[in-house]
């Protein structure tokens, strides 16, 4: 049997998905100065219209908070992603997330879903994140195509320098 007892291994995927269906936006847009500003590194932003999530890259899993994600890929550029604004204080309720730290995923594979109501019910933003947060160590390129997008579709790519 081929592969079996064999870890499996980081692709080098330099691609960045689309982690939820929705509207794909500028950071600029985002109402939270922290994520507009870029203050956690450059990225792009979705107005979600669905609960599933999927990996935004390729990559192994660094982070798992309930609101927020964390992979490194195989260039070493650190990608986070974080659902909704200030759903930190929602301490993980909403957040069904099925990985965990060192899985390895591939850009589109699912990582759980989230309860929007409950966002919504507490008065928070769904707007959802997806930062490269060692941008000015790693990051060499960015493009994204915005608009609609539904959850694992290929948005554009990272490279890293």
């Amino acid at each position: 049997m081929l592969g079996f007892g064999k870890k499996k291994t980081l692709s080098d995927d330099t691609g960045l998905y689309a982690p939820l269906s929705g509207t794909v936006i500028d950071l600029e847009q985002v109402a939270d100065p922290v994520f507009s500003k870029k203050v956690m590194g450059d990225g792009y932003a979705i107005e979600p219209t669905s609960d599933q999530i999927v990996s935004p890259v390729a990559g192994e899993v660094t982070l798992v908070q309930g609101h927020a994600l964390g992979f490194k890929r195989a260039d070493g550029l650190e990608v986070l992603l974080h659902l909704g604004i200030d759903t930190v204080s929602l301490n993980g309720q909403p957040f069904q997330i099925k990985v965990k730290l060192g899985d390895k995923v591939e850009g589109g594979d699912k990582l759980g879903r989230v309860d929007w109501q409950q966002v919504e019910a507490a008065g928070l933003p769904l707007t959802s994140m997806i930062l490269i947060t060692n941008t000015s160590e790693k990051l060499g390129s960015l493009s994204i195509e915005k608009g609609k997008a539904q959850a694992g579709d290929k948005l554009g790519q990272a490279k890293a320098k």
